[in-house]
């Protein structure tokens, strides 16, 4: 896999050409910058700049009046490679925090190991009615002890609007759900994105998200997709490269309050 080929082909498809995740949001372009704008219950921020050094306050301070005029907190996705080099630190002194960093990585389906299954005991269920859409965003909130509002919310939206762009699935140990998992499929491009892969405390080291990572991998190529795309913490990526993801770049959310 040519790593900066394959880089260029997601900066340009996924975020200068993203498309709304979300029935009630909308993707806007404001000069050099591309971003997400939605109700509080959405996902709003900027997901790709074509900044350089001359202009990149002045676009930060544009968004920054764009958003907290809709009222509005935002993440500000910002990539390794994204430019002018120091525009992590310029967001920090216009008041953006940052979260814990993660890195982009990429696999070409064709190449991955797809052939793992769950241990035994554990069974994987397809989400595909409200009623799995609450078990799985309860397992978010036991894996990440994060609020799954906001997810429950996009996932809600999906499966009433457009249950074709998106994949969901439930590991259950007998009928008690342990993992949970999903998958973005996105139309017009070579890349479907591999989000979740959350497994409650007690059930975590037996190769569960193993067996969800190959099981949409699976899903995807049947899908005529190309590559998969995550956003993994330092606790996924050894497992995802083993599978064969290699890593593009980094990726840190800068978010503002205001």
């Amino acid at each position: 896999m040519d790593h900066d080929a394959v880089l260029a082909l997601y900066d340009r498809d996924v975020r200068e050409r993203a498309r709304p995740d979300g029935s009630g949001a909308r993707v806007e372009r404001a000069g050099d910058v591309v971003r997400q704008v939605g109700s509080a219950d959405d996902w709003n921020g900027v997901l790709w700049t074509g900044l350089d050094a001359t202009g990149a306050d002045a676009a930060i301070a544009a968004q920054i009046a764009h958003f907290t005029g809709l009222g509005l907190a935002f993440e500000w996705k910002l990539y390794g490679h994204d430019r002018p080099e120091d525009l992590g630190q310029r967001l920090r002194s216009a008041g953006f925090t940052a979260e814990p960093g993660e890195t982009l990585m990429v696999g070409a389906v064709a190449d991955l190991a797809v052939d793992a299954e769950p241990p035994e005991g554990v069974r994987l269920q397809a989400v595909t009615d409200p009623a799995g859409v609450e078990l799985l965003v309860d397992v978010h909130e036991q894996a990440f002890g994060t609020d799954g509002s906001r997810l429950r919310h996009r996932l809600l939206s999906q499966l009433a609007a457009d249950p074709g762009s998106f994949v969901a699935v439930l590991a259950l140990a007998g009928d008690v759900p342990v993992s949970a998992a999903r998958m973005e499929l996105v139309p017009g491009t070579s890349f479907a994105g591999l989000w979740g892969g959350g497994t409650v405390e007690g059930w975590r080291g037996r190769g569960i998200y193993r067996a969800l990572v190959a099981h949409r991998a699976r899903i995807a190529a049947d899908h005529g997709y190309r590559y998969l795309q995550v956003d993994a913490s330092s606790q996924s990526r050894p497992i995802l490269e083993r599978l064969g993801f290699a890593p593009l770049t980094t990726t840190t959310p800068y978010l503002y309050e205001p």
